[in-house]
């Protein structure tokens, strides 16, 4: 039987995390950003259908075609933060199927269901994008996840439908029009003297029911 986390643990990835918009001047590694995926992949997902890709942005040019799509209260934020990881699904995910779920005929069940495959794609992926913020926690990362962007700009741009000549993304895991944008993350670390007061949550009697 597992041991439950402790309690400096659970602080770590709850309750004293915070949602960062101000950075400090201090780089993310690639070996962190490998690390952080490293953790990510092992969350469940439907049928083990893995439908999450991840672009991170870290260079001034990659961001540079992402801030058009932003809305305003957003740019500065994102072209501050060290990384800017856009976190996108693969609509033909099902095609990786006989790796990640080899013992029956998976594919079968998508390959021909395009609301089914969809909608399994956008859910399964909006998992592993929460698995993605508690990750990057665990490897010492503060996080930004938002909204608040054109999802069809950020889509033409990154994922185009045909790729032209000298595409940034011509990798397999980006196919052509495959991948839609689920959500966007700023990642790096977040300077604690720009925090604003915490939110409150709801309490459980609030937000839960035991039947």
């Amino acid at each position: 039987m597992s041991s439950p986390l402790n309690e400096e643990g659970r602080k770590l990835l709850f309750s004293e995390a915070r949602t960062h918009n101000a950075w400090l001047d201090k780089p993310v590694s690639d070996a962190t950003l490998r690390e952080l995926y490293e953790l990510m992949k092992w969350g469940p997902t439907s049928v083990n259908c893995c439908p999450a890709r991840i672009l991170f942005l870290r260079t001034s040019e990659a961001k540079a075609r992402l801030l058009p799509a932003l809305a305003s209260g957003n740019v500065e934020k994102t072209r501050s933060a060290p990384v800017t990881a856009i976190i996108g699904y693969d609509g033909r995910f099902y095609d990786r199927l006989p790796k990640l779920f080899p013992h029956t005929d998976a594919r079968a069940w998508f390959v021909d269901t395009p609301e089914l495959a969809e909608v399994t794609a956008r859910r399964n992926s909006s998992l592993q994008g929460a698995y993605f913020i508690i990750a990057a926690r665990a490897v010492g990362l503060d996080c930004g996840p938002m909204s608040g962007f054109d999802q069809a700009k950020v889509d033409h741009e990154f994922f185009p439908a045909t790729r032209g000549a000298g595409s940034d993304f011509e990798q397999e895991y980006f196919p052509d029009s495959h991948v839609k944008t689920n959500f966007l993350c700023n990642l790096g670390y977040g300077d604690p003297a720009k925090l604003h007061p915490r939110g409150p949550r709801l309490d459980f009697d609030e937000a839960c029911q035991l039947l």
